[in-house]
Parts: C-alpha cells; sequence; structure tokens
C-alpha cells in the first residue's frame, strides 16, 4: 500500500468522471468508473460498493480482486453489518479477525484488510464503500480515510440525482419512517413541515415554508392518491384544524411500494394470458384436427401432431410453474437443505436434461472435477436450463453458448457464456427483476415473462449463494453462479 494516496492521477481522472456524467451518463457504469478511479488512487486491491434497501443490501459494483463478490447479497442485520452501520463512520477492519462468511470468503481471496465508509444522504445510510488490501504490514492512513470519504459524498451526490440510481426500484432512496405533516392556510400556503415530511417528500423546511403545497389536497375527509414527477405515490389525507377557521392538516405517506405491488398483479396477469395463449393456441389446434380428421390423416403425421402436443404441454407445464412460484411472495420452494455435492457430475447431467437444440449450441469446458459445493444438488438442472435458454433467446444462430466451471479459496463457480447482444452495465442488476423486460410493448423481438433469471437469484440465494451478470469481452454476456465450497 502506498504511504499516501494518488491525488494527481485522482483529481485528473475525477474530472473525466465529471465530464462523462454532464455528458448524460448515469448509474453502474459511473459506478464502476468512479470505484475504478479510487482503486487506483487508494492503491488497493480491489472495491466494492454495496446499495442499501429497507430490508437488505447487495454489492451492486465491484473492481480488482473483489470482482467475485458482484451480486453478493448483503444483511444488513449480521454482526459485520451492524458494526459497520453504528460505529465510525469510516474504519479499518483486519478481515481474519471478524467472523461471517463475506469474511471467510474475503480471506480466502488473500485480501487482509478491509477500509470502509458508509454512503449516507440526507442523514440516512444508503450504501457503504470498500477498499480491500492485501497487505499486513501497512494500514491505510488518515489520508485515506479522507479519500474514501470524499469518494462516498460523492456516491451520496449521484444517489441524490437519481440518475439511474438505487439500482433496485424506483422513487426514492429511503423510505418514509412516519407519515409527512404539514399545516397550510386558506391560500395553500405551507405554515408547518415536519422532518418526516422532509423525508417522504425530499423537500426541506426552508423548501416548502410559505410556498404553494407542492402537491394537490383531497375533499376534506377523504383520500386521495397523488404521483409525484419522479414516480412515486402519495397517500394524501386532509382535515380541518381543529380552533382555526383557516387552516387544514394534510398527512401524507409514500405507498410507492403499495403501487408496485398492485402493478406486479397487473403486470403477472398480463403476461399469464400473453405467455399461456401460444402454447395452448398449438395444443387446442393440433387435438381439433386429431379429433376431426383422424382417419384421414396418415400415420406420421398423427404421430407428429401428438410429439407437438406432448412438447408444448411440458412448455405449458413449465411455464406454469414459473408463473406460480414467480407470484408467491416465498418464491420456489426450498427444497433440500444445502449439502456438499459435485458440481461438475449435477452439470453434465443437467446437460443432458436440456432440449434438443440447446444441447447442440452448448459448449461444455468443465473439469474432471472440482471440490464440493454446499447447496441444493436437485436445483442445479433448473438454474442451467434457465440460464441457457436465456443465453440462446438473446445469442445470434450458429453460436456456441459456453458452459465452464471453476473454484477458488471459498466458492465454486460456474458460468453460461455466450456472444449475443450483451447486457447493457445499467441493466446487470435489473435483469433480476421479476418481470423486468429490456424491451416493452406488442414487438418485442425477444419473448419472455422476465421470470427465468429472477427465480434463479431467489434459488440460488436460498442455498448461501449467488448470481450476477456482466457483460463478455468482445461481445456477449456471461451468467456467473457461485455456491460455498464443501
Amino acid at each position: 500500500m502506498p504511504a499516501r494516496p494518488d491525488y494527481a492521477t485522482f483529481i485528473a481522472r475525477h474530472a473525466e468522471v465529471v465530464e462523462r456524467i454532464n455528458s448524460g451518463e448515469a448509474g453502474l457504469p459511473i459506478l464502476g468508473v468512479l470505484l475504478r478511479l479510487a482503486q487506483e488512487a487508494l492503491g488497493s486491491a480491489g472495491m466494492t460498493f454495496a446499495e442499501y434497501g429497507p430490508t437488505g443490501g447487495r454489492i451492486v459494483a465491484a473492481t480488482g480482486d473483489a470482482e467475485w463478490a458482484l451480486g453478493r447479497p448483503v444483511d444488513k442485520d449480521s454482526p459485520v453489518s451492524k458494526r459497520l452501520l453504528t460505529g465510525l463512520r469510516t474504519q479499518v477492519i483486519s478481515l481474519d479477525r471478524i467472523e461471517g462468511k463475506f469474511p471467510d470468503q474475503a480471506t480466502g481471496h488473500g485480501l487482509h484488510t478491509m477500509l470502509v465508509t458508509r454512503v449516507i444522504l440526507g442523514g440516512l445510510v444508503i450504501g457503504s464503500l470498500q477498499s480491500f488490501y492485501r497487505e499486513v504490514e501497512d494500514l491505510p492512513t488518515i489520508e485515506h480515510h479522507t479519500l474514501i470519504e470524499f469518494v462516498a459524498i460523492n456516491l451520496a451526490h449521484m444517489y441524490g440525482h437519481q440518475a439511474g440510481l438505487p439500482v433496485h426500484g424506483d422513487g426514492p432512496v429511503v423510505a418514509a419512517l412516519a407519515d409527512g405533516l404539514a399545516i397550510i392556510d386558506f391560500d395553500r400556503k405551507v405554515r408547518l413541515w415536519n422532518p418526516a415530511a422532509e423525508a417522504v417528500t425530499g423537500l426541506s423546511t426552508a423548501d416548502v415554508l410559505n410556498a404553494t403545497l407542492p402537491f394537490p389536497i383531497p375533499v376534506l375527509g377523504q383520500t386521495l392518491d397523488h404521483r409525484l414527477a419522479d414516480g412515486r405515490w402519495l397517500k394524501i389525507t386532509a382535515s380541518e384544524l381543529t380552533g382555526t377557521v383557516d387552516s387544514v392538516v394534510v398527512t401524507f405517506r409514500d405507498i410507492s411500494d403499495q403501487h408496485r405491488r398492485e402493478g406486479d398483479r397487473d403486470l403477472f396477469v398480463a403476461l399469464t394470458s400473453h405467455e399461456l395463449r401460444t402454447p395452448v393456441t398449438v395444443i387446442k389446434g393440433y387435438a381439433d384436427t386429431l379429433n376431426s380428421h383422424w382417419d384421414e390423416l396418415p400415420e406420421y403425421e398423427r404421430r407428429h401432431a401428438t410429439d407437438v402436443i406432448g412438447q408444448r404441454a411440458g412448455e405449458l407445464a413449465k411455464l406454469v410453474d414459473r408463473l406460480l412460484s414467480a407470484a408467491d411472495q416465498s418464491g420456489p420452494s426450498a427444497g433440500s437443505p444445502p449439502t456438499p455435492f459435485d458440481l461438475v457430475e449435477s452439470l453434465r447431467v443437467a446437460e443432458r436434461d436440456l432440449p434438443t437444440a440447446l444441447r447442440r449450441r452448448l459448449l461444455v469446458r468443465l473439469p474432471v472435477e472440482l471440490p464440493k459445493a454446499v447447496g441444493d444438488r436437485s436445483t442445479i438442472t433448473t438454474i442451467l436450463t434457465e440460464l441457457v435458454t436465456n443465453a440462446d433467446k438473446y445469442s445470434i444462430d450458429g453460436t456456441a453458448i459456453e458452459l465452464t466451471a471453476q473454484s477458488d479459496e471459498r466458492t465454486v463457480v460456474f458460468r453460461v457464456s455466450d456472444r449475443g447482444i450483451g447486457v447493457r452495465p445499467e441493466h446487470v442488476e435489473r435483469a433480476f427483476d421479476r418481470f423486468w423486460q429490456a424491451e416493452s410493448g406488442d414487438r418485442r423481438r425477444y419473448p419472455g415473462a422476465g421470470l427465468g433469471l429472477y427465480l434463479v437469484r431467489r434459488v440460488i440465494e436460498r442455498q448461501n449463494g449467488w448470481v450476477s451478470l456482466r457483460p463478455r469481452e468482445g461481445g456477449g454476456t456471461v451468467a456467473e453462479v457461485r455456491l460455498p465450497r464443501g
């Protein structure tokens, strides 16, 4: 580790980052650029950034020797997370002196020391920034502390503008902790604006005091759902202020999650009808033909019709299972408890179960053996089928899809790589959202319900593993699954 950060490089390249932001770049691509710049200036082996939501976090950007952690979920209630969230804002931690899966995995990759700081916006923690070092002798200096805190301020500023951030979900970075309350006069001028109102709307007291209320008022005694300009929804109520003749109490709270769930339900119904229509139509058509013209059809046409009905019925059964799993908030069944198993053997069995067309495209490059993985062996066929199907859908005909596997000190990994259209950096996390599609409308080039990757992530994380996507060098996409090593 250098005795001092490389300020000259940081200042010069930071100006480039600002120029890229000013030119319209945002979200994960800029996060990655900023982390690589910070890694170089801090002299670290790798960097990670964990984005926090209301219930948990996830590492959404990683560089250098910490790239293996990309996509890993973060438990905000773990002892390590609690220490980071409640202790000093910036801390130096020896990873081999603390317990937990993440420290154990990090030390397994040769990382010894972690310099970590919280990313804070509006007094609330929205994420954490980690810089990793291999050296045992040197420790980060106060100058390293200052520089990583400056980078964290940059990240908070990016989140404040909500340009492609947060990565997961829409609207504010944090949910309101209580109802907002405002008192307005007969001119709709705000006379009181409580702290919760600031948290709900992002508008400070100075912004709104003596100004017109920034959203409509419902009829007294009734409620109104109102959508803000940033896409969030408020439920607003109004009533007279007791003891006055010209003041109204307005209360409001963020109901974006409720609207999002309702939208998911409507989308689920729409996708169900859309995705079921094709196989049902084909089955009905062939069944009607057989029923009406059985004696007229030659034997080979009967066999072809029954084969198609069987194939479409199988597709229909799988689709229904996926739709029901996605509709269930508890996710797919947990299956068997995690146990050691031979991943290479399981992948070869799963490869043989793939449809013929997929097997012909798949180029299998598996080692003779790997250390045991810990997880649910019965899910590997489902996981591989979903990943290969996804790669096939977005790849040009005739290009190969590669299946590879390896291990490191703490995890066993397999990857499905294609030479398809690729994935944009800002979409590598959104692709795991339920029902999310890169395209919308009736003229989408790539059919599907947007459930495969969502289900893969749910299944893998039940086994204490994680899955991530990244653009492939030279074009295409790499889907990477990591399971604990036995």
